[in-house]
C-alpha cells in the first residue's frame, strides 16, 4: 500500500493518494489535474475511483476533469445528484483498489451527502479515516455551508453532525488515523487545529465535538460563534455539483498579455485590477484603484473572500508568476478573467498611465503620529485577534468585511494595520480604491507595535 497527504497550504486543504497492485484512488482533488496525471504516470498506476467526501465550497475540485482525463469513476455519498455522471455510494457499501477494502461512511452534517472513507490495510484492520470537512483536528465541519438554497437550516444540520459523529465516528478504534479535508486557516471549521491529521483516540480526548454532550447541548455549541462564510463558499458549491469549465480551456482563455491600452479597455468596461505582487513591492507603486492581493498569503481565498467570483479580472503580477496567479484564482472559481498585464506594473508606468502609492511607516513611526493625536487608527484583524490585544482608540473593522464598510473613516489620516503587513496592504487598497487617500501602512503591524510603547488594551470579557 502507497498513501500520500497532498498538502496545498494556500487553501489550508488536503487531498489523498492511495495505491495498490497498479490501482489508485485520489480524494478530494484541487482543480488542476496535471500534478495528479503526472503521479500516476510516474508510479504506473491506472485511477480506478475519485473520491469526493462532500461538495466543497471552498474550493473548486478537479473531480470531473480527473475522471475524463483516465476513466476513472467518481463517487459521492448518498444523496448526492449532480449533473454530471457519478457512482452514488450507499452507506457501508465497499469499494477495493488492488488488495485494499474501503468503507463508505455516510456522515452527513456538514452537508447532507457528506461521507467519510474507512479504509482497511493488507489484513483486513481498520487503519485510516479519510473524514472529509467532517472530522476536523480539534473541530468538525460547521453546519451553515450549503449552497445557499435555504432547505436545511444550520441547526437541522448539526443534529445530523450529531448523530454522524456518534454513530459512525466516535465508535471507530483510537489507532485509526483520522486524515481530514482541510488544516488550520480553513474557513469550514470555526478553530480547526494545526496538525494535517491525527487519530480517532485523540481526537476523542482533545476534540470539544467529541466529547459527552446531549443532542441539543451539542447543536447548541456547534451553532455558536460562526462568522459569516466568504460568499464565495456558497458559488463553489454550486459549481462543484452543477459541473465546470476545463482547466485546461480556462487556462488557455485566461493566459492572455494585455497591453496598457487593453487594459483600459477592460478596466473602462468594469474589469478590476488585482495586484498578485508582495505587498512590500505594492505600496511603492501600483496602478490606480487595482488591488493587492499577494501570492506570497492566502491569496485565493482572500480573493473570493473580498471579490465575487463572477468578477471580471485583470492581473498584474510579477514576471514568470503570470500562470500561478490565474491557476490559484481557478481553484476557487474564479473564471473570468480577462488576462494579465503584458510587461507588468513597468509597461502601466513606463506608458504613462495613472499610478499611484501607499504611505508605510515604521512602528516607531506610528508611534510619533498616535502621540501627535488626530489620526484613525484602523484594525483589520480578526475579532478573536483585535480582543487579545489592541492599540487604545483603534477600531477593528475584519479584512473580510472591508469592502464597503469603511464610510466611518473622517477626515484624519487613517493609519492601517494587521498582524504582520500582508493584510493591511489589502485593505488599503480597497479604502484608496474607495477613494480614501490620508492613508497610511503600518509595517509590520501588531507584531511591532507592540514593542513600542504605545498604549494598548484587551477586550474585557464579562
Amino acid at each position: 500500500m502507497f498513501l500520500q497527504q497532498l498538502y496545498t497550504n494556500c487553501l489550508a486543504e488536503a487531498a489523498y493518494y492511495i495505491e495498490d497492485n497498479g490501482e489508485a484512488i485520489i480524494i478530494d482533488p484541487l482543480r488542476e489535474t496535471a500534478p495528479y496525471l503526472e503521479m500516476l504516470k510516474t508510479r504506473g498506476a491506472k485511477l480506478k475511483y475519485v473520491l469526493e467526501t462532500h461538495f466543497h465550497a471552498d474550493f473548486v475540485s478537479g473531480h470531473v476533469d480527473l475522471a475524463k482525463a483516465t476513466g476513472a469513476v467518481i463517487v459521492f455519498g448518498p444523496g448526492a445528484n449532480p449533473n454530471y455522471q457519478i457512482h452514488e455510494a450507499t452507506d457501508g457499501e465497499i469499494l477495493t483498489v488492488g488488495s485494499l477494502k474501503m468503507k463508505v461512511l455516510h456522515t452527513p452534517g456538514h452537508t447532507p451527502e457528506s461521507a467519510c472513507y474507512l479504509l482497511f490495510d493488507e489484513n483486513g484492520l481498520e487503519y485510516a479515516v479519510f473524514s472529509g470537512d467532517t472530522l476536523f483536528v480539534g473541530d468538525v465541519g460547521r453546519p451553515d455551508l450549503l449552497d445557499g438554497d435555504g432547505k436545511m437550516t444550520k441547526e437541522i444540520l448539526a443534529g445530523m453532525m450529531y448523530d454522524s459523529l456518534q454513530t459512525k465516528i466516535k465508535t471507530l478504534p483510537d489507532h485509526v488515523i483520522v486524515y481530514p479535508a482541510h488544516g488550520a486557516g480553513s474557513a469550514c471549521g470555526k478553530n480547526i487545529g494545526k496538525e494535517t491529521f491525527s487519530t480517532i483516540g485523540e481526537q476523542k480526548k482533545n476534540n470539544y465535538a467529541l466529547q459527552d454532550y446531549t443532542r441539543d447541548e451539542f447543536i447548541a455549541i456547534l451553532t455558536k460563534g460562526l462568522n459569516p462564510p466568504p460568499a464565495y463558499f456558497f458559488s463553489d458549491a454550486k459549481i462543484n455539483k452543477q459541473g465546470y469549465t476545463g482547466i485546461d480551456d480556462l487556462m488557455h482563455k485566461s493566459m492572455m498579455g494585455l497591453s496598457p491600452l487593453q487594459t483600459k479597455t477592460e478596466t473602462d468596461a468594469g474589469a478590476i485590477i488585482l495586484d498578485t505582487r508582495n505587498e512590500n513591492i505594492f505600496v511603492k507603486g501600483f496602478i490606480k484603484k487595482s488591488i493587492s492581493i499577494g501570492l506570497n498569503g492566502q491569496y485565493a481565498i482572500w480573493a473570493g473572500t473580498l471579490l465575487p467570483v463572477q468578477t471580471r479580472l485583470v492581473l498584474v503580477t510579477e514576471t514568470g508568476k503570470e500562470e500561478e496567479s490565474i491557476r490559484r484564482l481557478a481553484r476557487v472559481g474564479f473564471d473570468n478573467i480577462a488576462g494579465y498585464v503584458e510587461g507588468g506594473f513597468d509597461a502601466w508606468k513606463n506608458a504613462g498611465m495613472p499610478i499611484d502609492e501607499i504611505k508605510s511607516v515604521t512602528a516607531s513611526e506610528f508611534e510619533n503620529l498616535y502621540n501627535a493625536g488626530n489620526i484613525n487608527i484602523l484594525d483589520v484583524r480578526r475579532v478573536d485577534e483585535y480582543d487579545n490585544g489592541f492599540v487604545r482608540g483603534a477600531i477593528n473593522i475584519p479584512l473580510a468585511k472591508m469592502i464597503n464598510e469603511s464610510g466611518y473613516l473622517s477626515d484624519n489620516t487613517t493609519a492601517v494595520h494587521c498582524a504582520g503587513g500582508y493584510r493591511s496592504v489589502i485593505a488599503c487598497s480597497i479604502l484608496m480604491r474607495e477613494g480614501h487617500n490620508d492613508l497610511v501602512n503600518i509595517e509590520g503591524g501588531w507584531g511591532k507595535i507592540k514593542e513600542t510603547k504605545i498604549p494598548v488594551e484587551k477586550m474585557q470579557i464579562a
